[in-house]
């Protein structure tokens, strides 16, 4: 039983504020593959393959929120909103957290030409975060606000890996930590608002059970993701291994 469902009455504000914080329980920073990258035990290859793959997500997430925003009637929404593809594609003062996320795939020893081409990402991973983009464009824009709160526990994640990768990994350049800097402070600002949506619009038990829902499918995809690189880069088995030592998986259907 879930806690919008514990009884007939809708949870409290600061509740339910609580029940969205226990699903940081679930954050793919507890994944085995995000444990081993944080405690010094990823190869060369595993971190690359993370920072080839996670890159489809970078780049899909401008096209998220300009979907949410397509379906927001609201312009003082769409104003706070619109910051959020700023940050990710840029502005005149500021090259944005794409390329600051190029930075880091350099850092590693990748190419910038590898991640543009997107020849490393894995099927699983695409089919994750294609999902989590077509339930935003689908979604109301509160709906596709509420899946954005796995910004909770996102300063968590960035704060760990300034904290441990210097150490653990001195071959990367350190030049490349730009993007986990850039994004403390902007996913903290981004989560007051999307805590002030999800709490300004789930005030049943329905609404409620619903945006845990929603915040549970956003981990899942988060999880999926890596679940298909430990697949790949831990246990030996990418797509097709069993058949072909050649990467013939697609890269995207126009």
């Amino acid at each position: 039983m879930t806690a919008a469902h514990a009884s007939d009455a809708a949870l409290t504000p600061e509740a339910f504020r609580q029940a969205l914080l226990a699903k940081g329980d679930y954050y793919h920073i507890h994944h085995p593959y995000q444990v081993d990258m944080a405690e010094g035990r990823a190869t060369p290859e595993q971190i690359r393959g993370w920072v080839a793959n996670r890159f489809y997500y970078q780049v899909m997430i401008p096209q998220k929120d300009a979907a949410l925003l397509a379906n927001c009637p609201d312009a003082g929404v769409r104003r706070r909103w619109i910051q959020r593809m700023l940050d990710h594609d840029g502005r005149d003062d500021d090259a944005g957290g794409i390329e600051a996320w190029l930075a880091l795939a350099e850092a590693v020893g990748l190419t910038r030409e590898a991640l543009l081409s997107q020849r490393h990402v894995l099927p699983g991973v695409r089919f994750a975060v294609d999902a989590y983009v077509n339930f935003v464009r689908g979604a109301s824009w509160q709906e596709g606000a509420i899946s954005s709160l796995t910004e909770l526990f996102a300063p968590l994640a960035h704060q760990s890996r300034l904290d441990t990768w210097p150490g653990h990994y001195p071959w990367i350049d350190a030049t490349g930590y730009g993007y986990f800097r850039k994004r403390l402070k902007e996913a903290r600002r981004d989560v007051e608002h999307g805590l002030e949506v999800a709490l300004t619009v789930c005030t049943s038990v329905e609404t409620q059970q619903r945006a845990l829902e929603i915040l549970q499918f956003k981990l899942d995809v988060l999880w999926s993701m890596l679940d298909a690189m430990t697949l790949a880069y831990q246990l030996g088995r990418p797509p097709y291994h069993s058949v072909t030592d050649r990467a013939v998986f697609h890269r995207g259907l126009a």
